[in-house]
């Protein structure tokens, strides 16, 4: 994506697109990191000249270098199976609740700690001299520069979100060499300059900055919710929805822990707090099961099934792993009791409907936890483009919900560029800037919300 940013200009235009393929081997499900590393060269090739590259993505995988900064081996899919049974082993020397005292990090599977306990006994790790998250090890490619971009690492579940550093003593009772990792880096921090060999490869004149932003693609995005204000709730939906507040601090509660919100760190100082909720995921994975089917016609008939007829729970980890999703809902709803949907608009409404009583929990849950009530919910990223699950997280929620922009994480990416160069100044004008030219869209709640209470009571007790 590239962006054009001026006093009233803030403008993207996709250069190129390339997909993302997971590969699976005989030692499991692994990333395809380097066929992203050439699609990001064809993508700066295609991009023409640039003023500056910042490079988000998905947190909690990394890739290994040996001593000499070669890759050992394709980064591991957060989707891998390898960390099945690793958290309990983990908690077993550090409890699950003096875990999140001190770093403040949402229970998952495949956050990075869980992972590097899985591994540890592994050749790869042993030869390991460099940990590189995965927006980093893409920066190292192309800069020869090496670092740990925060609010990615605060993914890891290894850094302290009131220091905004590592969480040193928790590493050592746990084994983990901190020092695998490179010196933190800030968004807007330099992170080096194309290597001559990547100008000579994309046409491209040097020197071409390279500079650290929001790495993981949801600080990205949060630092594009365009609001006005201070009480919002904001809900980033793709592949997974992140549901949650914009803080000063963490909330660090025995209640926050139970309730599985995560305390991520943010632009300038800010604290996501959010809940992971399953997203699209689930009805991307639907939609490969049924052979691709037109998407707007599968929406328009999704918007004739009655409302709430079943619904699961979003958040379950029982719909992480892809593969018979359609059977695996109806399964959840024959368990609880509920109309098992059949056809391919019951199923997909079954997911949206899911999906907005997912954000109703979250948004209630984030305001009485953190003690911050908010006053509109600004949805951001693809969900956007889905107008009936945007309108049923306003009526989920019984809040007007502020739809856009598409493209959040990419303009939260270019707006950090742009103000590491001078050309925005701080968040505030950042959004409104995002203000004056983003294209949004308001849903009004229509109504009552007694009817999602009553769904909420057929899933499991909080």
């Amino acid at each position: 994506m590239v962006g054009r940013v001026g006093p009233d200009t803030l403008e993207l235009t996709e250069a190129h697109r390339f997909p993302n393929r997971p590969v699976r081997v005989p030692e499991g499900l692994r990333w395809d990191v380097l066929g992203l590393y050439a699609g990001v060269l064809e993508g700066l090739r295609a991009a023409g000249q640039v003023d500056s590259v910042g490079i988000d993505s998905w947190a909690v995988d990394y890739g290994l270098l040996d001593a000499d900064g070669a890759l050992l081996g394709n980064p591991v899919h957060y989707r891998d199976t390898r960390t099945e049974g690793v958290p309990e082993k983990v908690w077993a020397s550090v409890p699950a609740g003096e875990l999140y005292a001190a770093t403040g990090l949402q229970y998952a599977p495949f956050n990075t700690l869980y992972q590097l306990t899985a591994a540890r006994d592994s050749q790869q790790l042993a030869c390991a001299r460099r940990l590189l998250l995965i927006p980093d090890l893409l920066s190292y490619w192309l800069t020869g520069e090496q670092g740990t971009e925060l609010t990615n690492a605060s993914t890891t579940q290894l850094v302290d979100p009131r220091t905004r550093d590592w969480a040193y003593d928790l590493a050592a009772r746990l084994g983990i060499d901190l020092g695998l990792f490179a010196p933190l880096r800030r968004p807007g921090d330099a992170a080096g300059v194309l290597r001559a060999e990547v100008l000579e490869e994309t046409g491209l004149a040097g020197p071409v900055p390279v500079t650290a932003v929001g790495s993981h693609d949801t600080a990205s995005a949060v630092a594009a919710v365009p609001a006005t204000g201070e009480r919002f709730a904001y809900i980033c939906t793709g592949t997974w929805s992140l549901a949650g507040l914009e803080l000063d601090a963490p909330v660090l509660t025995e209640d926050s822990r139970a309730a599985n919100f995560t305390n991520e760190l943010g632009l300038d100082g800010t604290v996501r707090y959010l809940r992971n909720i399953m997203g699209l995921w689930l009805l991307q994975e639907c939609v490969r099961a049924w052979g691709d089917p037109n998407l707007s016609g599968l929406l328009r008939d999704a918007a004739e099934v009655p409302a709430l007829r079943s619904v699961v729970d979003a958040g379950d980890a029982a719909f992480l792993a892809p593969g018979r999703m359609p059977e695996r809902i109806a399964e959840a709803c024959r368990a609880s009791g509920q109309p098992v949907p059949v056809t391919p608009a019951e199923v997909t409404r079954c997911i949206l409907d899911s999906l907005a009583l997912a954000h109703r929990r979250a948004v209630e849950d984030a305001q009485r936890l953190a003690g911050h009530p908010v006053d509109v919910v600004h949805i951001v990223g693809g969900g956007t483009r889905n107008a009936l699950l945007c309108q049923l997280t306003a009526d989920a929620c019984g809040l007007p919900v502020v739809a856009g922009p598409t493209e959040a994480a990419a303009l939260g990416n270019v707006l950090v560029q742009a103000r590491a160069h001078g050309l925005v100044g701080d968040r505030q004008d950042m959004r409104g800037l995002l203000v004056r030219t983003q294209h949004l869209t308001r849903y009004e709640p229509q109504g009552g919300t007694g009817r999602w209470r009553d769904a909420q009571a057929r899933l499991a007790p909080r």
